[in-house]
């Protein structure tokens, strides 16, 4: 994949507000070769399977990695000690989500939001933290890792994190992992249009479709393909449109072949023989 417009994306804003977060004027600036080091980190990692880590809920119930599997999941890194950048990036998190549940099922899709600073993104932070972003999806759940393993599990999706003096600096982005836990996109910044959320979730939701014939899968492959962004709103519908121009174009079909084999059927029967005795 090429770098230049996911560039185009983490440049277009200043790299303290989208890349690594709002800084203080002495804290570490990130220059452009950052920038790229970061992008390249994240990217290199699309098609890796993810590890079966193990965390801790809200409620202090240990949950693995594999627990997730089955469905599409959509990984956050945030930390509950940041003020700014990581409330405003879940904010916006929970109205793409919100609107991606209202899209193709409440179901659908799972969503982990997990705490990297550890041993300080308790359960009991992280409950405090969803309560405050107002998280109520069931299928949503903040998750503390295990200290030791942090530094591995941020390298696992690619996430470039650095200590500062005003906590940390780090890639904003949300990591979409399929089904059988292998990383399949990487969405950046606080702020990004819709479609880049929904489409790589549509694509794992109707590769799965696919894999078995039921009435519930035929329903889901309709509804993916009937569920279209409309610029105009911000929004994603369902295109009735769709089922009218199916139906015309079957009810064409249909008298067509009506036609033809109609035609086929009249060439084929005999002609009446005239009896010339009379």
């Amino acid at each position: 994949m090429s770098l230049r417009p996911i560039m185009r994306t983490f440049l277009s804003l200043s790299l303290s507000s989208l890349l690594l977060g709002a800084l203080p004027a002495q804290a570490f600036t990130p220059t452009e070769d950052d920038s790229i080091a970061a992008v390249r980190a994240s990217q290199a990692v699309i098609g890796k399977s993810v590890s079966d880590w193990r965390f801790i809920d809200q409620s202090g119930k240990e949950v693995r990695m594999s627990d997730l599997r089955g469905k599409p999941l959509v990984v956050s890194f945030m930390y509950t000690g940041c003020f700014q950048v990581c409330p405003t990036t879940t904010q916006f998190l929970k109205r793409a989500v919100q609107s991606a549940k209202d899209s193709l099922g409440s179901d659908s899709f799972r969503v982990v939001s997990i705490g990297f600073n550890q041993p300080f993104d308790t359960p009991e932070a992280l409950t405090e933290f969803a309560t405050k972003q107002g998280i109520k999806h069931v299928n949503w759940q903040f998750l503390a890792p295990r200290q030791a393993d942090v530094k591995a599990l941020l390298a696992e999706f690619g996430v470039s994190v650095k200590a500062t003096t005003a906590g940390f600096d780090h890639v904003i982005q949300a990591t979409v992992v399929d089904r059988d836990g292998v990383i399949y996109r990487q969405v950046y910044g606080d702020a990004f249009d819709l479609p880049m959320f929904m489409d790589p979730i549509k694509q794992l939701l109707s590769g799965q479709a696919e894999k078995a014939i039921s009435v519930e899968n035929i329903w889901l492959k309709v509804k993916l393909y009937c569920t279209v962004y409309d610029p105009r709103s911000g929004k994603y519908k369902f295109n009735y449109s769709i089922f009218v121009e199916l139906f015309a174009g079957i009810t064409f079909l249909g008298a067509l072949l009506w036609y033809l084999i109609h035609g086929l059927r009249s060439r084929r029967e005999p002609k009446p023989v005239k009896d010339d005795s009379t």
